[in-house]
């Protein structure tokens, strides 16, 4: 069995000490990757320190040129990225390479962004004074990515702090490290400087603690859950460290009778069973208006059980499988909740038996009450509670009343009804008529328990710099 090394300092380093890589489709390890303890990761802050002071100087241009260097070697390496994504997450190989697609599409973004940090000149309100803004790289990020989207959200994070100048050490999930790994031979392929990006692996708590309390690590940058947020909350109070957080997500879909039907039907399927269901933003609440309600359901309960489910790496899988047992439990006891508090369960609903691994049936749950797990908690699985309501201000309302408010969905032909949902939908991210709204040049985060900051688009490498106002006296 194969043990991947780490990247710290500009080279690989193996250690004694390693992890095992679990496929989630046999569950049984495929591979090991190195890990290294506390000591080793304050060595690689201090590394990253000492690259900082060169790599802030070269201009934006040309760190940009490095990142898209770093984008060619990914897009040429795109079927074996994609597929080791699959072998150490589940998801099917498509869209396994839909999320290297969505790698390089960042990178390419934010080396253009590189060269944009601008500042501004401020009209003076007395003589002998000019007033300046100028932005400045932070210094070292940490960077923490999860083990759902494990090459995109790891990138979404390293592709603007290396923009902005900073160095960065990338930490990805104790499930997910390869896809990491290979990424970290494309920016050794495109011969980043020495320090400038460095890939730790290992315990989350040591490694997160010497993030939080090394004074040289300037910023972290986390995607996880919102309890794992708040510990980094906690964590950074003591230091006032800097924290960008992408947490958990409680997505609801609110369907109007206006809306095309077929259109809604299939941006609620995306948006529900895309990646398994273990996405941030995935659909977790489904509200239909009630004059289409059966019809919605009809639609989409037909395409929920046409859903193909399998092992990623074979053709025309859809559906692939949870990333552990306790995923596979989870969804379990949220489905044999909402029915035990009186949901109609209209397809799916367990655990798929012959299977090896961790693979769950799509399911379907009508009526379900507001007071049912799967309404209240983020549910990381392909189950899709549908409820019916009767006027937009009650859709509203109980799409808002949620602790969470990463993304929401609308689906509604009528205009002035798109206006003010943009307007009183409690969400960073809404689409209306889209099940998927992601793109590069455009904010990504959330807001009450979703997170704090935003990625990509311009206020993406914002994250990553300071601003200073100098005052010049001239007089």
């Amino acid at each position: 069995m194969k043990t991947y090394p780490l990247y710290l300092n500009g080279g690989w380093v193996r250690t004694p000490a390693a992890n095992p890589v679990i496929n989630p489709a046999t569950g049984k390890p495929f591979a090991r990757v190195s890990t290294v303890d506390r000591a080793r990761v304050r060595q690689a802050v201090e590394d990253a320190q000492a690259a900082f002071r060169a790599w802030r100087q070269v201009t934006g241009k040309a760190r940009g040129e490095f990142l898209s260097k770093i984008a060619w070697q990914l897009e040429r390496r795109c079927d074996e990225v994609a597929r080791m994504i699959t072998l150490e997450n589940g998801k099917p190989l498509a869209q396994g390479q839909a999320e290297v697609g969505m790698s390089i599409d960042h990178l390419r973004w934010f080396a253009e962004e590189a060269r944009r940090a601008y500042g501004r000149i401020i009209p003076n309100q007395v003589d002998g004074k000019r007033h300046l803004v100028v932005k400045t790289p932070m210094g070292v990020a940490g960077a923490i990515s999860p083990w759902n989207f494990p090459l995109v959200l790891g990138v979404r994070k390293v592709a603007p702090a290396l923009a902005a100048g900073c160095t960065v050490i990338l930490k990805p999930a104790r499930q997910t490290p390869l896809s990491s790994v290979l990424f970290a031979e494309c920016v050794d392929a495109a011969k980043l400087p020495k320090g400038a990006f460095q890939l730790v692996a290992g315990s989350a708590s040591e490694i997160g603690q010497e993030l939080l309390e090394n004074p040289l690590c300037r910023k972290i940058s986390f995607t996880g859950s919102t309890e794992t947020g708040q510990l980094l909350i906690r964590g950074a109070a003591s230091g006032v460290k800097p924290l960008s957080l992408e947490l958990g997500g409680q997505a609801p879909v609110l369907v109007f009778k206006d809306a095309d039907l077929e259109k809604a039907v299939e941006g609620a399927m995306i948006a529900k069973f895309r990646n398994t269901g273990q996405s941030c933003i995935a659909a977790n609440r489904i509200y239909v208006e009630r004059p289409i309600y059966r019809k919605f359901l009809e639609r989409f309960v037909a395409k929920a059980k046409a859903l193909n489910v399998g092992d990623g790496l074979e053709p025309e899988v859809q559906i692939g499988p949870l990333i552990d047992k306790n995923a596979l439990d989870k969804a379990s006891e949220h489905v044999e909740d909402a029915v035990r508090k009186g949901a109609r369960l209209l397809c799916g609903g367990k655990p798929l038996p012959r299977r090896k691994g961790f693979f769950f049936e799509p399911t379907v749950l009508a009526d379900v009450p507001a007071q049912g797990l799967c309404m209240r908690e983020e549910t990381f699985a392909p189950i899709a509670p549908v409820c019916a309501f009767d006027k937009e201000e009650e859709a509203i309302e109980r799409a808002n009343a949620s602790n969470y408010g990463l993304s929401a969905y609308a689906f509604t032909n009528d205009l002035r009804r798109a206006f003010r949902l943009m307007e009183n939908l409690e969400a960073g991210m809404i689409g209306i008529n889209d099940g998927v709204p992601t793109t590069s040049q455009c904010p990504f985060g959330g807001v009450k328990q979703s997170g704090w900051g935003r990625e990509l688009a311009t206020e993406g490498m914002d994250a990553f710099l300071d601003t200073k106002h100098i005052s010049l006296g001239i007089g």
